[in-house]
């Protein structure tokens, strides 16, 4: 699937934490009422404590409430077919093959022309993303976050980073709603989104 690069820079894609969902007491419906009022252009699901038949089962209820936003899964390939794409992590990647440009080979057997994402962190990271078959990079931290605390903060390499890659940059980590951040495609907002 080809996002949409249309989009405005600075579009917000947003991350559907189940847990912090949880801790909110906030339902799925209200999240993606929030997410269209907010003219989202990409929604993320995470769920690192779910077992795989609520998470399908989530998947499936956000599908159906967010069309006709993108709905993309995080970390989880055999998830994907309930949505619309998948975001994977450097580590994630390594897991399916120990050279990135075979991991991707083979996870688009599985997924086809469904959206990729890849999360980088350093130049390094990025100049070898240009080389793949991913649709987006996420690229962060943008500040201290309370979600991910092992996050390094990318401050003044920032625009750098972002000026290396060939590929729509999602800005991830403490991003918030009213943030503008130069050059970036998306902003990945997370526990802000809670807060409109």
């Amino acid at each position: 699937m080809i996002l949409n690069l249309e989009s405005k820079k600075n579009s917000i894609y947003a991350l559907l934490d189940a847990q912090t969902l949880k801790a909110k007491g906030w339902s799925i419906e209200k999240f993606i009422f929030t997410c269209k009022a907010l003219h989202v252009k990409l929604i993320q699901y995470r769920d690192k404590d779910g077992d795989f038949k609520s998470k399908k089962e989530n998947l499936q209820k956000i599908k159906t409430l967010c069309s006709p936003i993108p709905l993309i899964v995080n970390d989880e390939v055999e998830l994907v077919e309930f949505c619309d794409g998948l975001h994977l992590g450097q580590e994630d990647l390594k897991k399916i093959a120990p050279i990135a440009n075979e991991a991707i080979s083979l996870l688009r057997e599985k997924i086809g022309d469904k959206i990729l994402g890849l999360s980088t962190h350093n130049k390094k990271e990025i100049l070898e993303a240009n080389t793949l078959a991913v649709d987006y990079i996420g690229l962060g931290a943008y500040r201290l976050t309370t979600t991910k605390s092992d996050a390094t903060v990318l401050k003044e390499s920032l625009q750098e980073l972002i000026s290396l890659s060939l590929k729509p940059v999602a800005v991830i980590g403490g991003v918030r709603v009213d943030d503008e951040i130069e050059g970036a495609t998306y902003k990945v907002v997370g526990s802000d989104l809670y807060e409109h």
